[in-house]
């Protein structure tokens, strides 16, 4: 064996220096030729160490092996630049700036693992695309929360995540799992609080008046004595309530819609998916302060302007007329 790499090795004398130089061309043709030679080459050597006719001593297995340490350390060499890119990076007052690379690094990882059937990955490259690229990319998303944007910061978080979700569960990366199971989770968070945030505004003074009678609850004060309260007297509850006529509340509701659809990015599709969780955030509030005139003020008299049925043509209507 070794007598015939020797010669070999005469033979073929010029075909490392020919195999740097093209590594070399494919580093600069693309930014991701690194990643594309790392893999077809880390492919080659796993089909090779499953041949029993293939040596590890082998001529064509040791050239094959200096060129991956190659491509490897040309790849090291590019996660270090991208991940110095990204803490670099100054926040700006835009929605997409770092979800688009994790796109664009996940997309190229995914692309380069079709040719060659789906291999298992190696090792070293999807360490560096989890710690390197998605983790610089983290922190900046999460800088967003104290960043200055001009428009609301959940919905900017929730829209960046849930981007981040839907392509991971596109590209099934595995090493990226966990960041999938993460981004699925903040997406929700952030969009809870959008919707929360929001829903305080059609009836605002209402809540306020709710989160007061709550809170003298939650003092000792007992419910049947609450009304006796001189800021939550049943003549103030019947004052907060008369600023909320049905008509008023579908027009706030209508305003709302507008104002969430202008801001929602139209690529990430989730207005319908808002909405919806709006709508129920919506009636949770509603049947929530029902109970609590039920509970507080009973045998009053007082209720709503608006019934379940009411609210629940509001937002049918509001749905079907966009």
């Amino acid at each position: 064996e070794e007598p015939t790499t020797r010669l070999l090795s005469e033979i073929f004398s010029c075909l490392e220096p020919e195999l740097r130089g093209f590594l070399d061309v494919c580093n600069k043709v693309h930014p991701f030729g690194c990643l594309q030679v790392l893999v077809a080459l880390n492919d080659s050597i796993f089909e090779m160490w499953g041949s029993s006719s293939a040596l590890p001593s082998s001529f064509l297995n040791t050239l094959l092996g200096n060129m991956l340490l190659l491509a490897k350390s040309n790849f090291n060499k590019y996660i270090v630049s991208v991940s110095k890119s990204k803490h670099n990076s100054r926040p700006l007052q835009t929605r997409w700036q770092w979800a688009g690379s994790m796109v664009t690094h996940g997309s190229a990882w995914q692309a380069e693992r079709v040719p060659y059937g789906h291999a298992a990955p190696a090792p070293s490259s999807e360490t560096g695309l989890d710690m390197d690229v998605s983790a610089p990319l983290w922190l900046n998303i999460n800088s967003l929360s104290s960043a200055n944007l001009k428009v609301n910061t959940d919905m900017v978080m929730m829209e960046n995540f849930h981007h981040i979700h839907c392509f991971l569960c596109q590209k099934k990366i595995h090493c990226l799992e966990a960041r999938k199971i993460e981004a699925k989770q903040r997406y929700s968070e952030h969009m809870e609080k959008y919707v929360i945030k929001y829903l305080g505004q059609p009836l605002e003074k209402l809540n306020h008046f709710f989160e007061g009678v709550k809170a003298r609850v939650a003092q000792g004060v007992k419910e049947e004595d609450v009304s006796f309260q001189l800021a939550y007297s049943k003549q103030e509850l019947r004052k907060v309530i008369e600023k909320y006529p049905g008509k008023e509340v579908k027009r706030a509701l209508e305003n709302l819609y507008r104002k969430i659809h202008k801001y929602l990015s139209p690529e990430e599709n989730l207005l319908p998916v808002v909405w919806h969780a709006m709508e129920q955030e919506f009636i949770r509030q509603y049947q929530e302060f029902e109970d609590l005139i039920q509970r507080c003020y009973t045998g009053s008299g007082i209720a709503m302007d608006f019934t379940m049925e009411d609210l629940l043509s509001y937002f049918n209507s509001i749905t079907l007329s966009n």
